[in-house]
C-alpha cells in the first residue's frame, strides 16, 4: 500500500511541508503581530523551497526577496509605525477547540484517503531536464516588457512616499 524511497527529495519535501503547515498554523494562532508576520515569513521560505524542488529557480529567488524579505520586511515597518493598542484575548473556550481539532483530523482523513483511492495518470516531460528559462524571463523584462516594469516601479515608489507622508502627518 506505501510504497516510499526514503530519498533527499523526498525528506526534503515533508521537511518543507511541515515547515509550511506549521507556520500557517501559528500565523493565525499568535496574538502578537510581529509574531504572526515572522511565521508567514516562514511559510514563504517553505514555499521557496518546494519551489526549488520543482526546479523552479526563479520561482523560488523571487518568492524569498519578494516575499519573505520585502513583504515581511514591510509588514513589520508598517506594524511598528502605526499605534495599536492591545486587544484584550477571549477566553480559550475548550469545547470549540475540541471540535475544531476534530473537524481538522476528520478533514485530513478524507483528504488522505480520496489521495490514496486516486489513480493519477503519469507525468509527461514537457520541458527538457536541466532547461532554464530565467534568461528568457529576463530578456522578455527588459526588452519588451521595460515600460511596464518601470512604471511599476515608480508607482511602489510613490505609494512608499505616499505612506511616509501620511504616517508623519498622524505622528504631529
Amino acid at each position: 500500500m506505501f510504497n516510499f524511497n526514503f530519498s533527499g527529495e523526498f525528506v526534503a519535501f515533508f521537511v518543507f511541508a511541515v515547515m509550511i503547515i506549521s507556520g500557517a498554523v501559528l500565523m493565525v494562532s499568535f496574538a502578537k503581530v510581529v509574531h504572526m508576520v515572522v511565521s508567514l515569513a516562514a511559510v514563504f521560505i517553505g514555499v521557496a523551497g518546494m519551489f526549488v524542488l520543482l526546479e523552479a529557480e526563479f520561482l523560488a529567488f523571487v518568492q524569498v526577496l519578494i516575499y519573505a524579505g520585502a513583504v515581511s520586511i514591510l509588514m513589520i515597518f508598517g506594524i511598528m509605525m502605526t499605534k495599536h493598542q492591545e486587544a484584550d484575548a477571549e477566553q480559550a473556550k475548550p469545547l470549540h477547540e475540541t471540535l475544531t481539532a476534530i473537524g481538522a483530523l476528520a478533514l485530513f482523513g478524507i483528504l488522505f484517503y480520496a489521495i490514496r483511492q486516486s489513480d493519477f495518470p503519469e507525468p509527461e516531460q514537457a520541458l527538457a531536464q536541466g532547461t532554464d528559462n530565467t534568461m528568457e524571463i529576463g530578456k522578455l523584462l527588459f526588452t519588451q516588457y521595460v515600460i511596464p516594469f518601470e512604471l511599476v516601479s515608480v508607482l511602489l515608489t510613490v505609494a512608499f512616499i505616499g505612506a511616509i507622508v501620511l504616517a508623519k502627518k498622524e505622528a504631529e
